[in-house]
């Protein structure tokens, strides 16, 4: 086995180990918080419309719960030819069009406006090059509260662990793009309180990338559910609620003007449904 292909078998596995770590994870939560808990709904789909699986596929696994109003967590592994409307655009595709992508996404909406909505993305691209990319970020609903400005400072301190095992400077590099990433520029304002952002990661190091990667989902999950334990509990009324739709609206923008993972699943004849998974059921303008 060539090792490019056996890094693609070793990140698409690990993909789906965390997707299952996540799902189980959540599940717990909502048996722990509901009399009835629901569970996760997973569906499978394929790129080639005659199902034979030449262009690779993915599963869309999606909550709707006591607790996480609605929470998908996508995995998909997806290869073929590029449009030539996206030649040139992404490393190593000047003289080719040929592309491998696996990855998985987060996106965790919860019904109580306390509990904050969180993102969170890893991937693998091979083209002539290769590279990973990825990142978590946090939007709680009200952030200028002490409580906001609390959890998010625990959730950068444990990103900045993982940071600073990779390489001393990378915290402060990531931060820095989430901020500009995450940031929607007709607003003139953040969507949340940042997180790390990476990506064109390739340090000729495969497998020290390749564990950062995989301690980004580790650190968001293990960090996630102190976060959920902290605030699950915490009283909320109308106006809370509504504060909580308006934030989401932010949401709403940023992902269908600015995200790169949306664009590049449509540009990909990706899953709509999958696609369109981050969205929230309910939001206000």
């Amino acid at each position: 086995m060539k090792k490019i292909d056996e890094q693609k078998k070793k990140s698409s596995l690990w993909f789906k180990s965390l997707r299952n770590q996540i799902c189980e994870e959540l599940e717990k939560i909502e048996g722990i918080h509901s009399s009835t808990p629901s569970r996760f709904q997973r569906t499978s789909w394929q790129r080639d419309k005659d199902g034979s699986q030449k262009l690779g596929g993915g599963e869309m696994s999606l909550i709707r719960g006591k607790v996480f109003e609605k929470a998908g967590v996508n995995i998909s592994t997806v290869f073929g030819e590029l449009s030539d409307s996206m030649l040139g655009k992404i490393p190593g595709t000047q003289n080719s069009k040929n592309f491998w992508a696996s990855g998985i996404s987060v996106v965790i909406h919860p019904f109580s406006p306390k509990i904050p909505t969180i993102h969170m993305n890893t991937r693998f691209i091979v083209t002539e090059k290769s590279w990973f990319g990825g990142g978590a970020d946090i939007t709680p609903t009200n952030k200028k509260s002490e409580k906001s400005k609390k959890i998010a400072k625990l959730f950068h301190k444990n990103l900045k662990k993982i940071c600073d095992k990779y390489d001393p400077s990378a915290y402060d590099k990531y931060k820095k793009w989430c901020d500009e990433y995450f940031y929607l520029p007709h607003r003139r304002e953040a969507r949340g309180l940042g997180g790390i952002f990476y990506d064109y990661l390739n340090s000729d190091n495969w497998n020290e990338d390749f564990l950062f990667t995989k301690n980004v989902g580790e650190t968001f999950l293990q960090t996630y559910k102190k976060i959920v334990d902290d605030t699950i509990s915490d009283q909320w009324d109308a106006d809370d609620k509504k504060m909580q739709y308006h934030r989401r609206s932010r949401y709403v923008e940023f992902n269908l003007l600015h995200d790169r993972g949306t664009k590049f699943g449509l540009q990909t004849d990706g899953n709509i449904e999958a696609i369109f998974m981050s969205l929230p059921p309910f939001a206000s303008w």
